[in-house]
């Protein structure tokens, strides 16, 4: 295996990771959608914001260290933020 199959891996690998963790916050956005119209819970909105901030970290660090692609990872940062807006924006329309 040379160094180029063995960055190729690192870098498939370091996006997949990514992948993996914003799937997790896009479904805790999906639940609190869910749930939207039965309750509010300000915890949860808490958590996301949180999630949010620890997994944009994580993909500034995987930008800066050359795993993923700067334009990869604004897009992955980019669905879910807009996936966010969209919960806050229905949670601002029930009150």
């Amino acid at each position: 295996m040379t160094s180029s199959d063995l960055q190729e891996q690192l870098n498939l690998r370091a996006l997949n990771l990514l992948k993996e963790d914003a799937d997790k916050i896009e479904k805790l956005i999906e639940v609190q959608m869910e749930n939207l119209a039965t309750r509010y819970c300000p915890l949860y909105e808490e958590v996301l914001d949180t999630q949010m901030y620890g997994f944009s970290r994580q993909v500034d660090y995987a930008v800066r260290v050359g795993l993923v692609q700067e334009p990869v990872g604004k897009q992955i940062l980019s669905r879910l933020e807009r996936n966010l807006a969209t919960l806050y924006e229905a949670m601002n329309n029930k009150e």
